[in-house]
């Protein structure tokens, strides 16, 4: 007797609490059952994770894909409403050379009720190579004409050399970073620039201070 009053007891502890949760559950799916079902096509940025210390990509990246998406409307309207969904790649099993990654819905974030039928383009192409450093010389460049027959006699620039970084294949190729233009127009004697150095390639960046001051010396033709 007291084993069934206390299963009585324990069923109807908070009934009407409970009852009240079971109606609202069952509005809540009324709700989303009578939701039509759209379909929507959505650009999404593509994200990338784990990628591996010593490789750099040297070729260029994927920035963006186009998903065609299917769920209730209510979930498809908040796309535009800044609930878009994202595309994350796991890149930590990547090494050298060409790959060539599907999309499918492992790689894609949604919302509940949404789902993926399709990505544009359904799979990504990628180059890795390992990274390298270099050390090369800074040249600089040179505009304008002198005053009174003047021109550029010698030059200087400090830091002469300045580290280089990214995929070995491109590195190796660099011969030399480059100032921006010295207008050399109106000089006359020394003067000293301050200007920035870059490097052509732009898988390639220098990794340390892009600045360099180029001292000229000008002379009489």
């Amino acid at each position: 007797m007291r084993l069934a009053s206390r299963a009585w007891a324990l069923l109807t502890h908070n009934f009407w609490w409970r009852v009240l949760a079971l109606l609202i559950a069952v509005a809540i799916w009324a709700v989303v059952a009578s939701e039509p079902e759209l379909a929507s096509f959505v650009t999404v940025p593509v994200e990338y994770r784990n990628l591996p210390d010593d490789l750099e990509m040297s070729s260029l990246p994927v920035e963006t894909v186009t998903l065609e998406l299917r769920g209730p409307a209510g979930e498809l309207s908040g796309i535009n409403d800044g609930r878009s969904p994202s595309v994350v790649l796991d890149l930590s099993d990547i090494t050298p050379g060409v790959h060539r990654v599907s999309i499918g819905t492992a790689d894609v974030r949604l919302a509940h009720g949404v789902r993926l039928i399709r990505a544009i383009p359904s799979e990504v192409r990628f180059e890795f190579d390992h990274r390298l450093t270099r050390t090369v010389p800074v040249k600089a460049r040179f505009t304008g004409e002198g005053l009174h027959g003047y021109v550029v006699g010698s030059y200087h620039v400090q830091p002469a050399q300045v580290q280089i970084v990214g995929p070995a294949r491109h590195v190796e190729q660099v011969a030399s970073a480059l100032t921006d233009p010295v207008d050399v127009s109106s000089t006359v004697g020394t003067s000293q620039f301050h200007v920035h150095a870059f490097v052509e390639d732009p898988y390639v960046r220098i990794q340390t201070s892009p600045e360099v001051t180029v001292t000229v010396a000008m002379k009489k033709t």
